[in-house]
């Protein structure tokens, strides 16, 4: 039953995970996911015309014109963000959507969930795809120390000089190294990391993670070397361990 009407109680912030793809959501989602979109009609998104496809992906028969929509991105006030929350004062669940994967990990949500933890509002989250979390189990490489380091510098130099430090990180901590680039930088950012690390470094590329194209593979930076991979325009993780 849609939750149509504020209840004398504080309201509850869901982060709800999407896919990473264009897949069935109900193929790597449960079915939690569906039962609180079909109830939730306040939502704090990325991009209001995926978010309003993925909800009638999930739910199609959910009435569009009952969602309350805002949009939080780079281009958003920090300042409006308090206001997002009012709905939960007035005893409205709302939920947090990320274009792709779980709110709040390497997404703008995090700003969100910050303040509702200052206004004491009860943050829920989801179970969904990280495909960083999913890249980590499937590397083969150290699961108990690992660390998230999001994109790396555009800046040729300064990237090479952040791989190389990232990569004596990982031998003086035997800590794995996560990273990301943007997809139509991928070609290019590879040849670039087989250039930057050392020969026995071991590189995961973890590529279209869920998707029928998903591709998972951990080699040394010299077996890379001698293989041809095409990530172009595919979300893809790297994890580094030397």
């Amino acid at each position: 039953m849609e939750q149509d009407k504020p209840s004398l109680v504080v309201g509850k912030i869901y982060l709800i995970p999407t896919t990473l793809g264009d897949n069935a959501p109900l193929e790597v989602l449960p079915i939690s996911v569906k039962g609180n979109i079909e109830r939730i009609n306040h939502y704090i998104v990325e991009n209001e015309k995926t978010a309003r496809r993925f909800i009638k992906s999930v739910s199609p028969s959910k009435s569009q014109p009952d969602l309350h929509i805002q949009t939080l991105n780079k281009y958003t006030n920090p300042e409006e963000i308090p206001a997002f929350l009012d709905p939960c004062i007035h005893g409205f669940d709302v939920g947090i959507l990320s274009e792709a994967g779980c709110p709040g990990i390497a997404d703008p949500g995090a700003a969100v969930v910050k303040v509702a933890h200052q206004k004491r509002i009860q943050v829920v989250p989801l179970v969904g795809p990280s495909s960083i979390l999913m890249a980590m189990m499937s590397s083969g490489m150290n699961g108990q120390n690992f660390a998230f380091n999001g994109y790396l510098p555009i800046d040729n130099a300064e990237r090479k000089k952040t791989v190389k430090q990232l990569e004596k990180l990982s031998r003086e901590k035997g800590q794995s190294q996560i990273f990301m680039e943007t997809p139509y930088r991928n070609n290019k950012f590879l040849k670039d990391l087989l250039k930057t690390l050392q020969n026995n470094t071991m590189l995961c590329i973890a590529c279209d993670i869920t998707l029928p194209t998903e591709f998972i593979s951990t080699k040394s930076v010299h077996e890379w070397s001698e293989i041809e991979v095409d990530l172009d325009k595919r979300p893809t993780i790297y994890i580094i361990q030397a």
